[in-house]
């Protein structure tokens, strides 16, 4: 009983804290989280297969144009993930609209949100981002991409009202962000620094 018990509180703890951060609107100053290095998690994710869902293929769903990240090798890549129905996701891809603004929208930075809920599609992520008129990439994640950023990185990412994103440096390395809504003039402080090497 006690194990069991043990075990509910270590799998929804990070939960817990991540939805109370998210209802207080506090983020965490940003930092860089490590992908899964334990043995289980490297038997299944090994260094090869880290960026294989950096190769598969997504559809934009306002131009019906296929992408990978593979695309934008050399190039700063903005990612979050989001849902049609979080409100966070449509405040924080405000932010991100602004942090292109403030840059100047520089050509080498490329932002993608994938929306990682199974039961929305690409005609319903059409009508939200062009509602919303944001004009970047927006695709309905598939499967084993949802999988990826949940295996490599946290479970979180694929927790939408938490406003999980990642950055992807001109190398491929992939750092991720705190939780929580992050202010334009924050995310610039997180990708200026990869935007100038």
């Amino acid at each position: 009983m006690r194990a069991q018990a043990f075990f509910h509180i270590a799998i929804f703890s990070p939960v817990l804290t991540g939805l109370f951060l998210t209802a207080c609107g506090t983020s965490a100053p940003a930092k860089t989280i490590e992908p899964i290095t334990d043995e289980s998690a490297a038997a299944t994710a090994t260094a090869a297969s880290k960026w294989d869902w950096f190769s598969v293929e997504l559809t934009d769903a306002q131009t019906g144009q296929t992408f990978t990240m593979n695309d934008y090798a050399g190039k700063v890549v903005l990612v979050e993930t989001m849902a049609i129905w979080c409100p966070n996701c449509a405040v924080q891809a405000n932010e991100v609209r602004n942090l292109h603004k403030l840059l100047g929208n520089p050509d080498d930075l490329v932002s993608v949100s994938l929306d990682v809920d199974l039961h929305e599609d690409r005609a319903s992520l059409k009508e939200y981002a062009g509602g919303y008129g944001f004009d970047w990439h927006f695709a309905v994640a598939p499967i084993e991409v949802a999988r990826a950023l949940g295996n490599l990185y946290s479970a979180q990412y694929l927790n939408p009202p938490l406003s999980p994103m990642l950055i992807i440096d001109r190398d491929g390395n992939v750092h991720t962000l705190d939780y929580g809504k992050k202010s334009a003039e924050t995310l610039q402080k997180s990708v200026e620094p990869y935007l100038t090497q």
